[in-house]
């Protein structure tokens, strides 16, 4: 059985989050993803372990114009395997993925996560 630890990040259209030509801003859109991988891990692993964001990239796809959501998971199965092999060999980077989606579902942009983990000394 596959367990997964979900967040959920929810942004409204507002007059400090919209750009010249109406829609979200590319920086507000990012600014919803950024730190919740980070936060799964560094939870789940413990103290014994360092957690950085280490890179990111978006792509937008289409302009967002309404609420957007996005759903950040990690399977209890594989946060396991992060620490054997962060046990094991030291330190390592792990990549992760979401998608930002308006209200109908569309895809809004794609998000890609490096998270570099470390055991502390």
């Amino acid at each position: 059985m596959m367990i997964l630890l979900r967040l959920k990040a929810q942004m409204k259209m507002r007059w400090y989050n919209r750009n010249l030509v109406g829609t979200h801003f590319g920086g507000s859109l990012y600014s919803m993803c950024d730190p919740f991988y980070m936060f799964i891990l560094m939870e789940n692993l413990g103290k014994g372990y360092i957690v950085w964001d280490k890179a990111a990239t978006i792509r937008f796809k289409k302009p967002g114009l309404t609420t957007v959501t996005s759903t950040f998971e990690i399977t209890k199965e594989r946060i396991a395997e992060i620490k054997a092999e962060v046990d094991s060999i030291g330190k390592n980077d792990y990549t992760f993925f979401t998608t930002i989606l308006n209200e109908k579902g569309e895809v809004i942009a794609d998000v890609e996560k490096v998270v570099y983990v470390r055991k502390k000394s």
